[in-house]
């Protein structure tokens, strides 16, 4: 009755009546009902599931500039429209057309004639119709040590180079690093190519990307794991061994290619902006069911069940379905230098990219402030801990250009489970995701997205000499050689001058 009649009270106060027109800020304590809500809406049934099962197996493998990629464009807005939250494609521009349509090779020897499977490796050149034919040498490892070894015998040849099988996520980080430094010694020495053992069990083929990306000027390639074990014993016992590579690409130049942003307006504050991202290509030896479907999906659902309990956050989210992710995070890219102007008002910009492990924190990016506004968001899924945020900056995916800018970024720090094996490869299939911790995951991504566009708390972007700081006195720089590195300190990449950082608001 006294509820009723203050109603009445409120209602009949000319003065009272007109504020309701003004949207007002939720209490904390309906902040944190309504973040119970959200949390729970996804340990029931929703299309989770259902959505990634058709991203993988309708849609598929997701290389941008493919048509699989553009059809994934598609069924993102479709899918955000379906749900009844505003979405749009916003256009960016890749430096280069870069696909595979088949490779093969065959390995000759006295007494000795056999095909082993081969991938292109990303940025590969084309060879010769009929294949290019070059003799084939051990490299080892491809250590410096390896590469004075073989001296002048380098020039010409294809370079056949050891690898450890892969184990963990650490594994692929180590593979990535090498890599870029075997590539350098090998271009140096005048090598025809590079020939990667597959570091995967199972005879699996996956891609990495040539180091230098589209200024490559070699072919580049995985062979199977057996067949490379083969040539290195050959090789190792005596035998003169040719390779003949046949590689067949589309490639061509710049185009323009889509990312899919879904919007849900802030209510009282919906000029600073929230970033909830992940990258919707994928490689196309798989289905990219792990890297990065399963997060995609997680994100769509999320705005899904925003939309459906009716919560309408103070800041504005934005759920970010990057492109160009797998070729060097040009979607990203793309869209920090669209929306370069209204980026002081970016509060946060976080990645989900690494499949269905469960999220155990976030890399907070070497700003010592963040990690106690991460542990504040996520205080409604702190049964789903322990997190700990690890406060390094990281490269790989697309919280990078953001981190540039200067924009506080995170990456969501995954256990691997399944995820190093069948990182890129033909593996990387619907089979290979949990569901049941998928659902878990969005839980936790739930309660981050409404934690930082709920709080007041606001921290300033850094200033260009702050990032440098960053580069200088992390390995952040050691993170970014090749050319990443090059773009940031050419300036082609990355927040221009060197305007001080804004006031930090709580």
């Amino acid at each position: 009755m006294v509820s009723s009649l203050l109603s009445l009270f409120l209602l009949g106060s000319p003065a009272l009546a007109a504020e309701p027109s003004k949207p007002m800020a939720k209490s904390p304590d309906a902040s944190r009902a309504e973040a119970a809500r959200l949390v729970s809406a996804f340990l029931g049934d929703t299309p989770l599931m259902s959505d990634l099962q058709s991203l993988v197996d309708e849609v598929g493998g997701r290389a941008t500039g493919s048509p699989a990629n553009l059809r994934s464009v598609d069924w993102a807005l479709a899918r955000f429209h379906e749900a009844g939250v505003e979405a749009r494609k916003e256009a960016f521009q890749m430096p280069g057309l870069w696909l595979e349509r088949s490779a093969s090779a065959t390995v000759r020897g006295t007494g000795v004639s056999y095909s082993p499977r081969i991938a292109a490796m990303p940025f590969s050149t084309s060879t010769p119709k009929g294949g290019l034919t070059a003799s084939l040498l051990d490299a080892g490892k491809g250590t410096e040590r390896d590469f004075k070894a073989l001296g002048e015998k380098a020039k010409g040849a294809f370079l056949l180079v050891d690898t450890a099988e892969l184990k963990d996520v650490d594994g692929l980080f180590r593979e990535y690093a090498e890599s870029a430094e075997i590539e350098q010694r090998a271009f140096a020495a005048g090598a025809a190519g590079v020939v990667y053992m597959g570091s995967r069990p199972h005879n699996l083929l996956y891609r990495h990307n040539v180091s230098v990306g589209l200024r490559n000027t070699r072919p580049m390639m995985v062979m199977e794991r057996d067949g490379a074990l083969r040539a290195q014993r050959l090789l190792r016992t005596g035998k003169t061994l040719t390779l003949t590579a046949e590689i067949d690409l589309q490639t061509g130049p710049a185009y323009e290619s889509y990312n899919v942003i879904g919007e849900i307006r802030g209510g009282t504050r919906p000029d600073e902006v929230v970033v909830i991202g992940a990258h919707l290509d994928s490689w196309d030896l798989g289905t990219g069911a792990l890297d990065n479907g399963a997060n995609v999906v997680a994100l769509i659902d999320l705005a899904r069940q925003m939309k459906r309990l009716g919560i309408k956050p103070a800041r504005t989210l934005r759920f970010a379905l990057w492109n160009g992710e797998e070729q060097g995070m040009y979607g990203s890219a793309g869209y920090v230098q669209a929306h370069e102007a209204e980026l002081d008002k970016h509060v946060m910009a976080s990645s989900f990219d690494i499949g269905c492990g469960r999220i155990n924190g976030f890399f907070t990016g070497g700003r010592p402030e963040l990690p106690p506004l991460v542990e504040r968001a996520l205080e409604p899924v702190k049964g789903l801990g322990p997190f700990t945020q690890v406060d390094v900056p990281i490269v790989g995916t697309d919280n990078f250009d953001f981190m540039l800018h200067g924009v506080p970024n995170l990456v969501a720090n995954q256990e691997p489970a399944l995820y190093g094996p069948n990182y890129h490869a033909r593996s990387d299939e619907l089979d290979k995701c949990d569901p049941q911790q998928l659902r878990l995951n969005t839980a936790i991504a739930a309660a981050l997205a409404y934690g930082f566009a709920q709080m007041d708390a606001k921290l300033p972007r850094h200033s260009r000499a702050q990032v440098e700081e960053l580069v200088r006195t992390t390995d952040l720089g050691q993170q970014m050689k090749s050319s990443m590195l090059e773009d940031w300190t050419s300036g082609k990449r990355g927040r221009k001058g060197n305007a001080t950082a804004g006031p930090e608001t709580h």
